[in-house]
């Protein structure tokens, strides 16, 4: 499978943990190394906006993705190469999935586990085979906790845990450059 563009799902917000935009950062800067093309929400803000602008800097194409409601919330990213507004949330969604080849996802907050478990089910669905890819392994740790409460209660279909895979940027370049 060759790897030309990759969906981003974050955090509208920073964290606490300057890690984590370091990590959206080294996340832009990864792309534009590589020129693959970045999907995203859109936004100035957050963990979405420090890649953005990272990979923007890098001299990447960057497709911004946001819907109209969130458009004034969110502040559309100056200078992206494309900006698409959409109507809905779940248009917004389902155009950054079609849109990418696989799908990359740092720290965030219910958006961002909105997102990750909407991808997750239609993978579970057989809907799609595009890897997904979560970045920023010690936040993902709880996650991966209520994935193994699910497995462990009876709730979780066989391969619950092949529908993700947790990586660094030295492991997601070793997918990609292959």
């Amino acid at each position: 499978m060759t790897i030309g563009s990759l969906c981003l799902f974050c955090g509208s917000m920073p964290g606490v943990d300057p890690a984590a935009a370091e990590l959206a950062a080294g996340f832009g800067a990864f792309c534009a190394e590589r020129g693959l093309t970045l999907v995203y929400g859109g936004g100035t803000f957050g963990l979405m906006g420090i890649a953005a602008r990272a990979a923007l800097a890098g001299g990447t194409e960057v497709i911004g993705i946001i819907p109209a409601a969130l458009e004034a919330r969110e502040v559309a990213q100056p200078g992206l190469s494309e900006l698409i507004v959409t109507a809905t949330l779940h248009e917004r969604k389902a155009l950054m999935f079609a849109k990418s080849d696989a799908i990359v996802v740092l720290p965030g907050g219910i958006g961002t586990m909105d997102e990750l478990f909407e991808v997750m089910t239609w993978r579970n669905l057989g809907l799609h085979t595009k890897p997904i890819f979560l970045l920023g392994g010690r936040f993902w740790q709880p996650f991966l906790g209520l994935l193994g409460h699910l497995d462990r209660a009876g709730f979780a279909y066989p391969g619950l845990f092949a529908l993700v895979e947790t990586v660094d940027l030295v492991g997601l370049a070793a997918f990609v450059d292959r």
